[in-house]
């Protein structure tokens, strides 16, 4: 079962989605004034639940929110919608996405929506 957890820079999740799941962990914090959802770990349909969750409170919270792309290994539909619906609600950037990510949102076209940043201070500072 999912736990919630606090560390130094804000607020942890960590846990399995499922038994086939590889494990996701969504890290948040302050930087620069934005919101960072830092997220690790491979995304689907079944793993995308505590993402949503931290990315729809952030997108309520604050002006600003960067989610950072560079611990996610794996990302499919699910990922790019939630990507989507919570640039929709809000400002949000995309910091340091991984190659196999850039190409997904170059394929896409989501790279023509999202405001994609190569570092965590970059988007932060923007």
């Amino acid at each position: 079962m999912p736990k919630l957890v606090s560390d130094v820079g804000g607020k942890q999740w960590s846990g399995r989605a499922d038994e086939h799941a590889v494990e996701v962990t969504v890290i948040q914090y302050e930087r620069h004034g934005a919101w960072v959802v830092a997220a690790h770990g491979s995304y689907d349909m079944h793993s995308i639940p505590p993402l949503a969750d931290a990315l729809a409170a952030a997108a309520r919270k604050h002006p600003k929110v960067v989610l950072d792309a560079s611990g996610v290994v794996f990302a499919d539909s699910s990922f790019l919608n939630l990507l989507i619906l919570t640039h929709q609600a809000g400002t949000l950037r995309v910091a340091a996405p991984p190659q196999q990510l850039q190409r997904l949102f170059a394929i896409t076209g989501v790279d023509a929506v999202l405001e994609v940043r190569e570092t965590v201070d970059d988007a932060a500072a923007s």
